[in-house]
């Protein structure tokens, strides 16, 4: 495809990553971001967009493109769900989008990447059936719902020139990882025994370079076009396991331990902890069979994937 990349939220997490592995191909990058002093790689050409919402002009910053990477978001707040916040989602996530991909159409963009969320689907799956890229969304809180409608309008307005793929990470963890993952990480570079080894439950997790390769893969990918695709891993972790992996990569003893059921029961049963625990203990996993079946396979696994972010870790 011809055209440079415009990368929305290219300072960010995943922004910044996927510019350097875009830039490695011998592909022009733009960056779009809010800061004028944000930083970006080297060779990425800065577009400052001040806000995304129904009103903003992405004239200048489409000039030039041929293909979109939609990352910027409203990202996910525990505890969101109440009417007032669900708007503050949808002006970024949905609204945001919608005028997005309508400036990206009407100026004939050959693709649209919109990164959605697994949230759109639901916030985890009790009943061990994984979720699949055909299942019908049901999320729960906010930051889903708006990141669907996000979807939805991308698919409205792809049914012309412009062809439009949805990817759908379930937590993405990398170098430069933040929130509940780094505090994760924090907690497993201790010498404190954990009490997760007999938590018997399952989560799909997205190394960062598995994420940025599977976008940089659906860019050119003609099979892609009108797809909605889960991603993660080549396999699937308790959450003993992953702390079991983590302190591996670390250079720290495995120390953990089975706690009694009527300990863990008694700790979800404290208000304050229960949403922390729910995400820790709980299920979820996806099944990412369609993106593999377009011939995209993960570049690293779990194992490379966590001593990549370990080393990060120590290199703080």
């Amino acid at each position: 495809m011809t055209g440079a990349v415009l990368v929305t939220g290219a300072n960010g997490f995943v922004g910044m990553a996927l510019c350097r592995y875009l830039l490695a191909q011998g592909r022009r990058v733009v960056g779009a971001v809010r800061d004028p002093g944000a930083a970006l790689p080297a060779c990425v050409e800065r577009c400052i967009v001040p806000e995304i919402g129904p009103d903003t002009d992405w004239n200048q910053a489409l000039s030039g493109v041929g293909i979109v990477v939609h990352l910027a978001a409203r990202v996910h707040v525990p505890g969101s769900g109440n009417g007032e916040a669900l708007e503050e989602f949808r002006r970024v996530n949905a609204y945001g989008t919608a005028t997005l991909a309508c400036a990206a159409a009407n100026r004939c963009i050959q693709r649209f990447v919109f990164i959605s969320s697994v949230k759109v689907l639901g916030d985890g799956n009790s009943d061990r059936s994984s979720y699949v890229d055909t299942d019908i969304p049901l999320p729960v809180d906010a930051y889903g719902r708006s990141k669907l409608e996000g979807e939805e309008a991308v698919a409205a307005v792809s049914q012309g020139g412009m062809t439009a793929v949805i990817l759908r990470p379930p937590l993405v963890y990398g170098p430069g990882v933040r929130a509940n993952f780094l505090a994760f990480l924090g907690l497993c570079d201790t010498a404190m025994p954990l009490p997760l080894g007999g938590i018997d439950n399952r989560r799909s997790l997205l190394a960062l370079d598995n994420l940025v390769a599977a976008i940089a893969y659906v860019l050119d990918q003609p099979g892609a076009a009108g797809g909605r695709y889960l991603l993660k891993d080549g396999e699937d972790l308790s959450i003993g396991g992953l702390a079991a992996r983590l302190r591996k990569a670390l250079g720290r003893p495995e120390r953990i331990w089975q706690a009694p059921p009527r300990l863990l029961g008694a700790l979800n049963r404290i208000g304050p902890l229960s949403p922390r625990l729910k995400r820790l203990t709980g299920s979820l996993t996806v099944d990412d069979r369609g993106i593999r079946a377009l011939g995209f396979a993960p570049p690293i696994g779990v194992d490379e994937g966590l001593a990549r972010v370990a080393r990060w870790w120590r290199a703080r």
